[in-house]
């Protein structure tokens, strides 16, 4: 049994040796790998623009910390800058809105008839006064003619009572007749004259009733689809009437007025001011038609808060349709002589707005600034920046003050000559170490 004891208490020592060693060996191998990253962290890096590298007596001025910035710096950010410029912008209203008529008739028949013809064709322009149907005219010829004829029949009499009313009155200056006989005489011609009078009324009722049997168009304009044909009998009382025609020129605009910008537009018209308007298309890339603008309604709308008013525009090319939606751009006033920069330029902060300004030694500073009115691409500075200036348009997400900044195309400044002095330093080394080489192998 002692025997194989002692096997037993000479196998654990050489175990416990084993893991001894091999943890002394992966502490060593940390240890080198620990160095070797902290030296290769702490190299020295050679300045840019070619200052003088640390010598054998230690470090000069282009060394690590010292005034030629051997140490590692950050690079000089690229950015797009522009100048601030002076120009006139105008400042305008934009609102959505919808093509109105100026007019638009259904054109009715007012006798009753049969229609005998149509003289116009469908989606035609025509002129206020241009006849468009004919209705049979024939019974209103009968009826002229008989307004006519009773008219000359009492006009004949009253002719006749006229003259024997003279003859009367001779008489009576010779006292041969009674003056009761001259005033029933007298009486009997101002009723005559009054029938006459009804007569010629209906002689011209009849003649205007007449000409009605032209349909003539009351005002000009596009005529819509026909609604009735050739042979109907038509009249007054038609819903459809014979045809409806729509004034497309001059045509009217109208768009909605937020409540905030009706003083200024109503100071404007005050004023007397004439307030261009654009009508564009519903991307508001095309320019349909100008004009200006009309009139304003005289309550706000308290469901939407806005105010309807019209522009009114002549439509020379009809290319504007009724109930068509466009893009309306109201000019409201123009800016003279406003400072204007990129909008990419302008950035906000926690204390407004600000831009990073660059000045002549490449480095860019924060100037506060008050925005103005507006474009699509550029805005207007009404203090804080003066004329001529350049701001910062690109990559001011990357800037702080005082950062320094390279513009786009522009070489680093002393590119060429550091080049030259580390090939120099280079060409340096490479000969002293041949040079050391040589005298050993000589030994």
């Amino acid at each position: 049994m002692d025997s194989q004891a002692k096997p037993t208490l000479n196998a654990n020592p050489p175990k416990r040796s084993r893991k001894f060693l091999g943890s002394v060996i992966a502490v060593a191998v940390m240890a080198a790998l620990g160095g070797l990253a902290w030296y290769l962290t702490h190299q020295p890096v050679a300045p840019a623009g070619g200052a003088s590298a640390q010598g054998p007596g230690g470090p000069g001025p282009g060394g690590p910390g010292g005034p030629g910035g051997g140490g590692r710096r950050a690079p000089a950010t690229t950015v797009g800058v522009a100048t601030a410029e002076k120009a006139d912008i105008p400042v305008t209203l934009e609102a959505l809105g919808t093509v109105m008529a100026a007019a638009t008739t259904t054109v009715r028949p007012q006798v009753s008839g049969i229609l005998q013809s149509v003289l116009y064709k469908e989606g035609q322009m025509v002129k206020a006064g241009q006849v468009l149907a004919q209705i049979d005219p024939r019974q209103f010829e009968m009826a002229l003619m008989q307004a006519t004829g009773t008219r000359q029949r009492d006009e004949a009499q009253l002719e006749n009572a006229r003259l024997t009313l003279n003859r009367y009155r001779t008489l009576l200056t010779q006292d041969s007749i009674a003056r009761q006989d001259v005033d029933t005489q007298a009486a009997l011609v101002k009723q005559l004259e009054g029938t006459v009078m009804t007569d010629k009324a209906a002689e011209g009722t009849a003649k205007l009733n007449l000409g009605y049997t032209k349909v003539v168009a009351p005002i000009s304009g596009r005529v819509g689809l026909r609604t009735v044909d050739i042979g109907n009998l038509v009249g007054s009382t038609d819903t459809n009437g014979i045809a409806v025609i729509t004034q497309l020129s001059p045509i009217d605009v109208e768009f909605s007025i937020p409540q905030d910008s009706v003083p200024a537009v109503a100071q404007r018209v005050n004023q007397g001011a004439s307030l261009p308007a654009l009508a564009l298309d519903r991307t508001r890339t095309n320019t349909l038609d100008s004009g200006k603008f009309h009139a304003m309604d005289n309550q706000i709308d308290t469901s939407t808060g806005t105010v309807k008013a019209k522009a009114r525009f002549a439509n020379v090319k009809t290319a504007l349709f009724p109930s068509q939606f466009v893009n309306v751009r109201l000019e409201l006033n123009t800016i003279k002589d406003a400072i204007m920069v990129p909008v990419t330029a302008l950035r906000h902060g926690a204390k407004g707005d600000f831009v990073y300004v660059l000045k002549e030694d490449k480095t860019v500073t924060v100037r506060p600034v008050t925005r103005g009115a507006s474009t699509v691409d550029k805005v207007q500075i009404t203090d804080g920046l003066k004329l001529g200036e350049q701001v910062i348009t690109e990559g001011a997400d990357r800037l702080k003050e005082g950062a320094k900044v390279t513009l786009p195309g522009a070489k680093p400044a002393g590119a060429g000559a550091g080049t030259g002095a580390e090939g120099k330093q280079h060409h340096r080394h490479n000969k002293d170490g041949a040079a050391k080489q040589e005298g050993a192998a000589k030994q």
